[in-house]
């Protein structure tokens, strides 16, 4: 997989954060929503606790666009 350019990243990450994550939230929700109608509602705790890996779940495959996107561009001459 090619690497992206530092710009490139920092594009796809505002996109994500805006477009992306926005839309993860209302699926995320649904789920849950399906989970407690399928199960006749879910203990909280079991609720939290899917809600808490739901949040770190989205994370996982886009940590490459993220990846330094809070530093200074490292191709950018002084």
């Amino acid at each position: 997989m090619p690497k992206l350019s530092y710009k490139a990243r920092r594009r796809w990450s505002l996109v994500v954060l805006l477009i992306g994550l926005p839309i993860y939230i209302v699926v995320a929700v649904n789920f849950t929503d399906w989970l407690r109608a399928r199960y006749e509602g879910l203990p909280v705790l079991v609720e939290l606790l899917v809600f808490v890996a739901l949040g770190f779940l989205w994370m996982l495959p886009l940590r490459f666009v993220f990846l330094g996107v809070g530093k200074a561009d490292p191709d950018e001459e002084e």
